[in-house]
């Protein structure tokens, strides 16, 4: 076998440039068989001794079955090939650590327990269902292969991965194992299970690898996939032995993705999934076409994974819940078309397994032929899916149902052995643990996320369930039993529980973590993750209390125990917050706005982590004692050595002591370490456990006294640890107590259950040290988050993050069944009245809202509506108020003059002014939209200004000067763009030629397909004279089904192959000619001709312009626009240069004044002879900052106004003297003075200030002088502080100096650039002034120009039309050629077929020939389809009455012959003769049409020479148009270079010297530029190179020409060898040369399918008469026996007579010797009669056997065997006359049974000898 795998993977070795992979055979290939049996045969596994047990503390008292397995009531979904089948009725899957044997028709269970103990990764079944192997997790993982049923050990695989097996498979036959593991070495292993030897080993890839397995196809393949990646791999042989080497696949354009599944196909080519849900085909490792359904639909809806190839189609499952087969061969031979990458193809079967299902794998029953398939749903079910695809398929089956994710609630009932889980699939579920099964489950909107059961305080039935839920909402479901029900409903429900929504409420806006009920069940409190605890009063109706604000995520909640005397609840939050709250009274007053209880007694605790420190004493104390040990030491060996060096000895051990090991740091985590669970030790004390750094110690803590400090800021230590063994990696997650708290039960982060036995009344937990561990969930992801006791401490139930429940018993199974009267839990009876009872109404909404925002809209509300009401009444009382007022003043008006109050005295309230303000400011208004006018004129005017003046510009000039120098440096003058993109910028006018070639390709692609013939026949199919069959025999579903695609195969084979045919008649079409050459060496040839010989001058009068080089007014015009556009770009980049140097000058005048201030400040400490005079203070002049003389204030409005009077006026009164200046100029002036005087105040300020330092500084000196002398510390600090004084102003006058500097050289590098860019923008403008010239001279000729290119491409368009019209014609007589060819092959298939029909030896074959060949006159058949196509019909006719005509005056002559035509002669079958007149109908028809097609083809003929005829004279028109407008070019391009050019060159460039001196006249000069001389030079010596170049290149083309010769040779042979080898498979398979099309397309025969049937039904009926025949055999066979029984006595007496004889013989010997001469005589003549009777029997015998011979060929003809077309059926068999023979013996009498037993029995003995 290793043989041919080895050659397998030769032949299919790839190339060296593929990127490949191998790595060498780690043990040899091939070995003998009887050594591995022998192998096998010594290894004896037992499962007893390999199963992981529990761990036990050493030395302690725990028994090791301390708990039981009972149960398990999950299943891990989501695991990847989690299903697999080792026989019809057992299903296996992973749990945890266990391996579930589930058996499906009695739901029974049986376990295996992992090995190592670290998990299960992948389980695989054998093909034979004799072995399946387990892949597990840990540090360095087994492969454990196990037979079946005996669940024993067969081998073990050991050392193929580090971690952790992520899949394993069997290859096709079951002799080899290939496994892949994960992180961190993804190692690809093939095994030799068998021998337990590792035959290959390789890394597979860097990334988490999904899947592995064999191709079925080719033993020496296999592909892998997983995320984001697909490898293809295989074995191949190399001079070190054999290796494994894979291509990784490459996506391409394709999205990456990550692949799940995948199948290998027969010719290689694999198909695989995508995540977005449709399939990728690949070919190599590239993919080929990527698959969706038609309109670019996905195949599946998300994720998708083909699984299987079984019945031609390709079965696919994806996560939206459908199982879809494809079409095989539609994939297999699938192309993308075009620059698309995409193949749409419809499903031909598909099955939706149900809503929300998402199916994962799927593995088939193992029964033979059978349909029936197992799906895993990641949803968490197991489904049974029939996808025979037939009308009679019933639908998938559920056959069990789990929880799908981890299980995020988890409780156990009070007073009986029930179980309720959540998960967030929405579910919530019921299970009884003491009979093992599910009782009920009720499905929601939202997920589960808490579950708790009510205490019997609560609920004395124990029937009551407290639920959280992802959006907040807790509801309260009962749980009871409905068939108690129908003794007062008379109902009888199903189901043996079932829960009912009692009441439904929101405390929470996030998901509800935790519920807790009170200790006397008054009251039930919940967390969310929405840092809020709410208190709600327990009753018929839960009325809710208030709620409290936590510091983080509320993890716990525990009440305190009825030991302690107060009653508080303890909050433990995620983020390490504990909290302890009072419990909230129900009875006190509620407030009205908010349910927030803020006044309520709480302690805090926030931890901060010891572990740290706890390490860093350890290690304290661990470096103390070994100090300690070596001091001990170092006493006794001085006591024992008395030697001269022991002090030296002494001092060396000194300094090794010194030497110490650093201590840990003290660490403190950030983020904190999260809380997994804690609870009460005594009151104010409690136990946490933390995870993450934190993890490894249980930690007792207690409330601080700090309780006034922020509970975020605050730190609290715990005051006592407890160390948990082996837990700095697996802190304890869930914690729970026995009843009597002897027994801790602990759930670990890695899935094991810990039990520690404690001590009676031990809070402290000090007999915490032994402990009994099992590992029970999965150990990566199988976090043990909810493990609890039953309510009789017989149980302990946990469950975990992988979905897994587990359900053990302390007691063993038969104590339990012992101890335990029930086999069931009891399920609480319904309340009274619940029948009559209402549906409660449920929270479905996740947006609802909570109780607390409900609360606090409703406040809202109210106050909103208090509001209305006040604003209301104020309103009415202002109506009141302003109707009294009224009075008032009617009664004020009408008192007498003197007494009436006046407006003013009336003015009470300021309100009254403010109306009139506001009064007033509508007026003004109102004088707006007046003046409106008015102002938009005036605004129109200063825009036009600002236009004209300002906007015309893009900036104004600015002017930098330098500071120390004179230089100056402008901005350029640019004028605003008027447009932001130019008009002239115009796109070229679409050629002539362009649009006729369109157009010509339109009316071409128009006209592609021909015109349909109205009168065309549909095409026949021409079949042999049909059998009569006998009616009455129907077909199975099946069978129709079965007809029904093969039908359709044949039809997509009979597509496929004509697609097949169209392209190859395209690739034909696009196969170059021999003369055809290459588009590019074209391209170079033309470059060439233009660029390479002697060229002409543009001066020259035979120049002829290139097309690419002609010029016109658009070009030019472009030209143009680009050299501005370069110009202004040119210009704008020096001005922004310019502006940053404006900009860092502003920046350096405020530095340097700042710094001016600094050394004021320093010299205002030093003594006046030691100032250094301040540099002059450059400022900003007015061109610096133009854009300043446009900014004007309120002020400078009205200063203007003021100016603008005092003219008015001084022209009044001085009207002869002259305009005075401007009264903008003053303005300026006015203000310009203004900053001077401002300057001159900030210098005066200077001086005062410096003046008073001098002062200051005399003062002090004075003081100095007058008072006591300066001590020799003071005169040092002063000398100090004088020269670091001096040090500063001078670094400071330094800087200001360099700064000055450095600017001014900026200045200066800036205005030589600006030098040289004013030159190069002056040859611009020179350049710009010939352009110019050039455009105008361009614009004079245009119009001739035009009017002549008008002219050229009405031409070509014309023999554009011409040509086109010319192909359509010739297309068009090649398709008419066609269509006759066709028809005469029709013609010559249809005699065919007579002549098939009239068979062999017909005696009225000539007649029948005579009658088909005869013409007749016949009734011409119209089609009533349009007016058109009755003209057309009607001059058809017209001819072809013409031809009958001629043919009537053959037909006279035979009136009489043509009437026997008609009549069927006696003796004929009349069948034949219809058909023979069908035939010549047909015929005639075809003659008619076959005349038709000739006489158009003529026609096109014709069309075609007129045709040709006009493109010759067009073509000659057309060269004459070229030639004109070729003489305005020529004439133009004089004109052009008639244009005189400014060129300014230095005397230094001019090289053109006559005698040693410069010319005066340069007219015959050459101007060139001298990169170009020097790119010309260059360009010769690479021209020289290129020379060597292309000689180089001709010889290897003429080597690749001749290689390609050669190959193409090769090729042909090997065409020929392949041929060769086909005609001999065909010969070998078929008896003779078959057409594989015709093969293809043949469909199914239904004539043979009845025969099968048929045959079905005989085979039944004989199998009868069989049956009755073996029962005459058997009555035979017991005559036989009482006959053999005769015999025997018979016999007997016969062998006494014969001894009777024999003495008598003896005796009368003597004497009668003559008469014992005659019976010697007589007994020869019997022997002689024997012989002959035994040949006769055996000629019998022969024949017998030959005619069951010639039988059994009859059969095996009869089997349904598919004959080749074309292929003659043998000739039948002559009737067998055995049944005859038989019939004879059966009617022999019963008095001869023995013959009729030798009669039967003699031709079988005689055909198995």
């Amino acid at each position: 076998m290793w043989e041919e795998v080895t050659e397998q993977a030769e032949s299919t070795q790839t190339g060296s440039q593929e990127n490949t992979e191998g790595c060498d055979r780690e043990n040899s290939v091939t070995q003998q068989e009887d050594s591995s049996k022998q192998c096998s045969a010594d290894r004896h596994y037992k499962y007893e001794e390999l199963q992981s047990r529990p761990a036990v503390t050493p030395d302690s008292d725990i028994p090791e079955n301390l708990l039981h397995l009972s149960h398990s009531f999950g299943y891990d979904s989501r695991h990847r090939g989690n299903l697999q089948l080792l026989d019809d009725r057992t299903l296996i899957f992973i749990a945890g650590n266990l391996l579930v044997l589930l058996d499906i028709s009695t739901k029974e269970q049986r376990y295996l327990r992992s090995c190592g103990g670290g998990g299960i990764g992948s389980i695989a079944v054998h093909p034979s269902k004799e072995y399946f192997v387990v892949a597990e997790k840990g540090n360095q993982p087994n492969i454990i292969v196990y037979e079946y049923p005996s669940l024993q050990p067969y081998s073990i695989l050991r050392g193929g991965t580090e971690r952790a097996y992520s899949f394993v498979d069997f290859n096709h036959d079951g002799s080899l194992l290939a496994s892949v593991g994960s992180a961190p070495d993804f190692m690809l292993t093939l095994w030799k299970w068998r021998q337990e030897e590792v035959m290959l080993s390789c890394k597979a890839i860097s990334q988490e690898v999904y899947r592995v397995s064999f191709s079925p196809y080719n033993p020496g393949l296999l592909t892998s996939s997983g995320s984001g990646h697909i490898k293809f791999w295989k074995m191949a042989s190399t001079f070190t032995g054999l290796k494994l080497q894979g291509l990784i696949g490459h996506f391409g354009k394709t999205a990456t993705t990550d692949i799940d599944g995948y199948v290998e196909l027969p010719d290689g080519k694999v198909v695989s999934g995508s995540d977005w849900g449709n399939l990728l085909l690949w070919d190599g490792n590239a993919i080929k076409v990527e698959i969706c359904r038609k309109e670019g639909r996905n195949c599946h809806a998300g994720m998708v994974q083909p699984f299987a190839l079984e019945d031609g189609q390709l079965m696919t499952i994806g996560s939206d819940g459908v199982v879809r087969g494809w079409d095989f061969e539609s994939i297999d031979t699938a192309d993308s078309n075009g620059d698309s990458s995409m193949f749409e193809v419809e499903p031909m079967n598909e099955m939706v397994v149900g809503h929300n299902v998402c199916l994962s794998s799927v593995v088939k029953s193992s029964l033979s032929d059978s349909f029936i398939w197992f799906a895993q749903d990641s949803s968490g079910a197991i489904w049974k899916l029939d996808l025979s695809f037939t009308y009679t398929t019933p639908d998938p089956e559920c056959l069990f149902s789990f929880h799908a994710g981890s299980i995020q609630g988890l409780d156990v009932s009070r007073k009986s052995h029930l179980m309720a889980t959540t998960t967030l699939d929405r579910s919530v579920k019921v299970f009884d643990f003491l009979a093992k099964r599910e009782l009920t489950t009720s499905r929601f909107n939202q997920g589960g996320t808490a579950v708790s059961w009510a205490p019997p305080l609560v609920n004395q039935s124990g029937g009551l369930l407290v639920t959280g839920f992802e959006d907040g909402v807790v509801r309260l479901l009962e749980l009871y039993d409905p068939q108690r029900l129908h003794v007062v409903t008379g109902r009888s429900p199903k189901g043996d529980a079932k829960l009912r929504l009692k009441q439904a409420f929101k405390p929470h806006n996030a998901p509800v973590t935790a519920v807790a009920y009170e200790r006397n069940g008054e009251m039930l409190a919940t967390g969310s993750s929405d840092r809020t605890v709410f208190f709600f009063a327990v009753g018929e109706k839960y009325t809710p209390i208030g709620f409290v604000h936590v510091p983080g995520p509320v993890q716990v909640l525990e009440w305190s125990p009825h030991s302690h005397s107060e009653n508080r609840l303890l909050i433990l939050c995620q983020s390490g917050h504990v909290v302890e709250v009072q419990s909230p009274d129900p009875e006190a007053q509620k407030p009205t706005k908010t349910f927030e209880l803020p006044e309520l007694p709480s302690r805090s605790f926030r931890f901060r982590s010891i572990k740290s420190q706890i390490k860093r004493e350890e290690e304290i104390a661990r470096q103390q004692a070994v100090k300690e040990k070596k001091k001990k030491e170092r006493e006794e060996r001085l006591k024992e050595s008395q030697q001269p060096d022991a002090e030296h000895e002494e001092e060396k051990e000194d300094g090794e002591e010194k030497e110490e090991e650093g201590l840990p740091p003290i660490h403190i985590p950030d983020p904190p370490s999260p809380l997994y669970c804690g609870f009460y030790s005594q009151p104010g004390q409690f136990w946490l456990s933390m995870g993450g750094f934190d993890s490894g110690f249980l930690y007792h803590c207690k409330f601080s006294e700090k309780q006034d400090q922020d509970p975020d800021q605050r730190q609290d230590e715990p005051f006592d640890f407890l160390p948990v063994h082996n837990a700095d990696d697996d802190p304890i997650r869930s914690i729970t107590f026995s009843s009597n708290r002897q027994l801790l039960f602990c759930g670990m982060h890695s899935g094991s259950i810990r039990v520690y036995p404690l001590q009676p009344g031990d809070h402290s937990l000090t007999s915490m040290q032994a402990y009994w561990a099992l590992n029970v969930h999965d150990n990566q992801y199988g976090h043990l988050r909810h493990i609890r006791c039953s309510h009789d401490d017989h149980f302990v139930l946990t469950a975990g993050d992988d979905g897994n429940i587990f359900s053990f018993s302390l007691l063993s199974p038969e104590e339990l069944r012992k101890g335990l009267q029930r086999k069931m839990a009891k399920v609480p009876s319904p309340r009274v009245g619940l029948e009559n009872e209402p549906l409660v109404q449920d929270i479905e909404d996740p947006a609802a809202y909570s109780i607390e925002t409900a609360k606090q809209k409703l406040e809202k509300d109210r106050l909103r509506r208090e509001a209305e009401l006040k604003i209301a009444a104020k309103r009415k009382k202002l109506a009141e108020l302003q109707k009294k007022f009224k009075q008032l003043m009617n009664n004020n008006q009408s008192l007498p003059e003197h007494v009436r109050l006046k407006p003013v005295e009336l003015q009470l309230d300021r309100r009254f002014s403010e109306q009139a303000e506001r009064l007033k400011a509508q007026r003004v208004s109102e004088v707006r939209k007046h003046m409106g006018w008015e102002k938009e004129r005036c605004s129109i005017a200063l825009r036009k200004l600002q236009d004209w003046f300002r906007d015309s510009l893009e900036a104004n000039i600015v002017t930098v000067v330098a500071i120390c120098t004179d230089h100056r440096l402008s901005t350029y003058r640019l004028p605003v763009l008027t447009e932001a993109v130019p008009r002239l910028r115009r796109q070229s006018r679409p050629s002539w030629a362009e649009g006729d070639g369109a157009a010509a390709s339109e009316r071409r692609k128009s006209r592609a397909e021909p015109a349909k013939d109205s009168s065309k026949l549909e095409e026949e199919e021409v079949l042999r004279h049909p059998v009569a069959r006998p009616a009455g025999i129907k077909l199975a579903d099946r069978q129709v089904e079965r007809l029904r695609k093969a039908a359709e195969k044949a039809e997509q084979a009979r597509a496929k192959i004509e697609k097949r045919k169209q392209e190859w008649a395209q690739l034909y079409a696009e196969k170059p000619d021999e003369n055809c050459e290459d588009p590019q060496d074209v391209q170079a040839i033309r470059e060439a001709k233009e660029n390479i010989g002697d060229l002409k001058l543009k001066s020259a009068k035979d120049f002829t312009v290139p097309k690419h080089l002609r010029m016109n007014a658009e070009k030019k015009r472009a030209q143009l626009i680009g050299l501005e556009e370069n110009i202004r770009e040119k210009q704008t980049e020096m001005n922004r240069q310019i502006m940053a140097l404006r900009d860092s000058k502003v920046r350096l005048v405020s530095q340097l004044r700042a710094q001016a201030q600094q050394v004021q400040k320093v010299q205002q400490r030093l003594a006046a002879h030691l100032h250094r005079p301040l540099p002059a203070l450059p400022n900003m002049l007015p061109e610096e900052t133009p854009e300043k003389k446009l900014l004007y204030s309120h002020t400078t409005l009205e200063r203007y106004r003021l100016l603008r009077q005092q003219r008015f006026q001084t022209m009044e009164q001085e009207e002869d003297e002259e305009e005075a200046t401007s009264l903008l100029g003053q303005l300026e002036n006015e203000k310009e003075e203004e900053e001077e005087e401002e300057k001159e105040e900030r210098g005066d300020e200077v001086t005062p200030t410096l003046s008073a330092s001098s002062v200051t500084r005399e003062e002090e000196e004075t003081a100095v002088e007058e008072g006591t002398e300066l001590s020799e510390l003071e005169e040092e600090l002063q000398r100090e502080e004088e020269i670091r004084l001096l040090h500063e102003q001078d670094s400071l006058l330094e800087q200001m100096e360099s700064s000055v500097c450095q600017f001014d050289t900026e200045l200066q590098l800036l205005r030589h650039q600006k030098l040289r860019l004013d030159w190069q923008l002056k040859l611009a403008d020179l350049r710009q002034l010939t352009l110019y010239q050039e455009l105008l001279l361009l614009k004079e000729f245009e119009r001739r120009e035009d009017s002549l290119q008008e002219k050229l491409n009405g031409r070509v368009k014309e023999e554009n039309n011409i040509t086109c019209k010319l192909e359509e014609c010739n297309a068009q007589l090649e398709l008419k050629h066609g269509e006759i060819a066709k028809l005469q092959e029709r013609e010559k298939a249809l005699t065919a077929a007579f002549q098939a029909s009239l068979g062999k030896e017909n005696k009225f074959e000539e007649f029948l020939t005579k009658v088909f060949k005869k013409k007749i006159k016949r009734v011409k058949k119209k089609e009533q389809t349009g007016n058109e196509e009755e003209e057309e019909d009607s001059d058809e006719d017209s001819d072809e009455d013409d031809d009958w005509d001629d043919d009537d005056s053959d037909s006279d002559t035979e009136e009489g012959e043509a009437a026997l035509d008609n009549v069927c002669p006696p003796g004929c079958e009349p069948d034949l003769f219809e058909n023979t007149l069908q035939l010549r109908e047909r015929r005639l028809d075809l003659e008619e049409l076959l005349v038709e097609k000739k006489k158009s083809a003529e026609a096109l003929k014709k069309e075609c020479d007129t045709l040709v005829k006009k493109v010759k004279s067009l073509k000659s028109s057309r060269k004459a148009a070229e030639d004109d407008l070729e003489l305005v070019h020529r004439e133009k391009q004089q004109k052009m270079n008639e244009l005189d050019v400014v060129v300014p060159l230095r005397l230094s460039q001019i090289e053109f010297v006559t005698n040693g001196m410069m010319p005066s006249d340069l007219s015959p000069a050459l101007v060139l530029d001298r990169t170009e001389l020097s790119r010309l030079q260059e360009r010769i010596k690479q021209l020289q190179v290129e020379k060597g170049q292309q000689r180089d290149l001709y010889c290897q083309a003429r080597q690749q020409h001749v290689r390609l010769i050669h190959d193409r040779k090769d090729m042909d042979a090997k065409i020929q060898v392949l041929e060769k080898q086909c005609n001999q498979l065909m010969m070998m398979k078929y008896g003779r040369l078959v057409d594989l099309e015709a093969l293809q397309t043949l469909t199914g025969n239904r004539t043979l399918e009845e025969l099968k049937q048929e045959k079905l039904l005989q085979e039944a009926a004989y199998a009868k008469e069989i049956k009755q025949w073996d029962a005459k055999v058997e009555e035979a066979r017991h005559a036989l026996m009482e006959v053999t029984r005769c015999n025997t006595e018979r016999l007997l007496t016969m062998t006494s007579l014969f001894n009777q004889k024999k003495e008598l013989e003896h005796k009368l010997n003597a004497r009668q010797k003559k008469m014992g001469r005659q019976f010697q005589d007589y007994r020869r003549r019997v022997d002689q009669e024997a012989i002959r009777r035994l040949r006769e029997l055996v000629k019998t015998q022969s024949q017998q056997a030959e005619a069951l011979r010639r039988e059994i060929g009859l059969l095996y003809r009869k089997g349904g065997h598919v004959l080749p077309p074309g292929q003659a059926p043998l000739p039948p068999l002559a009737p067998m006359s055995t049944p005859t023979r038989r019939t004879h013996a059966s009617r022999q009498g019963p008095g001869h049974p023995f013959k009729q037993l030798k009669a039967q029995y003699s031709p079988s003995r005689q055909g198995a000898n």
